[in-house]
C-alpha cells in the first residue's frame, strides 16, 4: 500500500471532469440569454426537483440557510414563538429560528442515528410552540412518522431542514416530501452541489409555494407593492443551469456513495473500536457524510489521518446549546448529554463517489493501524 497516498475530503475536480463539457454548455446558454435573475432554467429546475422529491412545488432560493429563513417567515413565525429542534446539527438551523425572533428549543438526538429523537419532543411542546425542525442529519431521514402525528395532535409545523440529504427515503417518502415545508442545500460540498450558494424549499401545498415566492422576492407582488417584508433570496439562473446538469446523475452519485458505505462497513466489520453509521431499515441513506464513532480517540485519529495525507471532518466539534451566541438560551455542559458525546466522538471519512477501492481499503486501513 502507497504511504504517500492523498485521499482528499471531498474531490469536486473529479467529478467536474465527468460533466465539463455539459456544466460549461448549460452555463454559456445563460450567459448568451443574459436572464441572470429568475431566466427559465430556475422554474425547470424548480420542477424537476420537486417531481424527484414527490412534491407538489419547489421555490428556488439563495442558499440552504435562506431556505429556512424563507420557510418560517412564510409561516408567520416571529417573535414569542418557539420552534423545536436540535443542538446536534449545522448553525443554520438554529441561527435561522434566533434571526427571525423565535425562541429555539432544544431536545437531545438518538444516540445511534445522530438525528432528533421523537420521544423526547412531547415533553418540550409549550403554549408557544409553532414548528418543529427535525434534521436529516448526514443524508439519513430523521424519525418522522411519530414526529408528523405529534404535529398533527397539537397543530404544529413541521419544516424539514433536509438540507443533507435530497434523495434520502423514509419508508419510501422522499426527504423534504413529509413536513409542511422542506428545505434543501444545494452548497457545492452537498451530494447535489451547485457552483456556488443555492437551495429550494419543497412543500405539497401550492399556496404556500405561492407565498415562498413572494418572501424570496422583498415581500412584493407584483412589482414594487409589499404585502410582507421578505428577503432577497432569489436563486441565481446560472446556479438553476449548473444543477440542472447534474441532477441527471444525482441518482447513480448516491448509489455509489452506498457503495462506498458498504465497502468501508465490511472493512471495520472486525474492528471493535469502530462505530460505523446506523441506517434503520426503513430508511434510503445518501451518505452525505459517512460518520464514524470512536470514542475519546478521535482527535488523535484525526492527526494521523492528516499525516498520511486522508481528509476528515469533525461535524459538529461543539453542540449548538454550548455555542457563546446562545447563552441566554439557558442551556449548558450536560443539557444535552448524547449531542454532546456525538460531538467529541465522530469524525466523518471520505464518502464522495469518485473514490477508489484503493483509497477506501487505505483510509480504512490507517483508521484500523491507529485503533489497534
Amino acid at each position: 500500500m502507497c504511504a504517500a497516498m492523498k485521499v482528499p475530503l471531498l474531490d469536486l475536480k473529479a467529478q467536474y471532469a465527468t460533466i465539463r463539457d455539459e456544466v460549461k454548455a448549460a452555463i454559456d446558454k445563460v450567459l448568451e440569454s443574459q436572464i441572470f435573475i429568475n431566466g427559465p432554467e430556475v422554474k425547470q429546475l424548480e420542477e424537476a426537483v420537486a417531481a424527484y422529491s414527490s412534491c407538489k412545488r419547489g421555490v428556488g432560493v439563495s442558499s440552504g440557510t435562506d431556505a429556512l429563513l424563507c420557510a418560517l417567515m412564510t409561516l408567520g413565525i416571529g417573535p414569542g414563538d418557539e420552534v423545536i429542534t436540535v443542538p446536534f446539527t449545522f448553525f443554520a438551523t438554529v441561527g435561522s429560528i434566533v434571526r427571525i425572533g423565535a425562541k429555539p428549543v432544544f431536545v437531545d438526538i438518538e444516540p445511534d442515528t445522530f438525528n432528533i429523537n421523537p420521544e423526547q419532543i412531547e415533553r418540550a411542546v409549550t403554549p408557544r410552540t409553532k414548528a418543529i425542525i427535525p434534521v436529516h442529519l448526514f443524508g439519513q431521514c430523521a424519525d418522522m412518522d411519530p414526529i408528523l402525528e405529534i404535529a398533527r395532535q397539537r397543530n404544529l409545523y413541521v419544516i424539514e431542514d433536509a438540507a443533507q440529504a435530497i434523495g434520502a427515503t423514509y419508508k419510501g417518502r422522499p426527504a423534504g416530501s413529509m413536513g409542511t415545508l422542506g428545505c434543501l442545500s444545494f452548497f457545492p460540498s452537498k451530494n447535489l452541489g451547485g457552483l456556488g450558494d443555492g437551495g429550494m424549499i419543497l412543500t405539497q401545498d401550492p399556496e404556500l409555494a405561492d407565498k415562498c415566492q413572494i418572501f424570496r422576492q422583498h415581500g412584493s407582488k407584483p412589482k414594487y407593492y409589499h404585502r410582507f417584508v421578505g428577503g432577497n433570496f432569489r436563486l441565481d439562473t446560472l446556479q438553476a443551469a449548473g444543477l440542472l446538469v447534474k441532477l441527471k446523475y444525482l441518482d447513480g452519485w448516491s448509489e455509489r456513495r452506498r457503495a462506498n458505505a458498504r465497502m468501508y462497513d465490511e472493512l471495520f466489520a472486525g474492528c471493535p473500536a469502530v462505530k460505523t453509521p446506523t441506517i434503520r431499515s426503513c430508511n434510503v441513506s445518501i451518505y452525505n457524510q459517512y460518520v464514524i464513532r470512536v470514542g475519546d480517540r478521535r482527535d488523535a485519529l484525526r492527526a494521523h489521518l492528516t499525516e498520511k495525507g486522508i481528509g476528515t471532518e469533525i461535524y459538529y466539534p461543539l453542540s449548538l446549546h454550548e455555542q457563546e451566541c446562545f447563552k441566554n438560551l439557558g442551556y449548558g455542559k450536560g443539557s444535552f448529554p448524547e449531542s454532546e458525546k456525538a460531538a467529541a466522538e465522530t469524525l466523518a471519512l471520505p464518502i464522495y463517489p469518485e473514490l477508489t477501492p484503493e483509497q477506501i481499503r487505505y483510509v480504512a486501513g490507517e483508521v484500523k493501524n491507529f485503533l489497534s
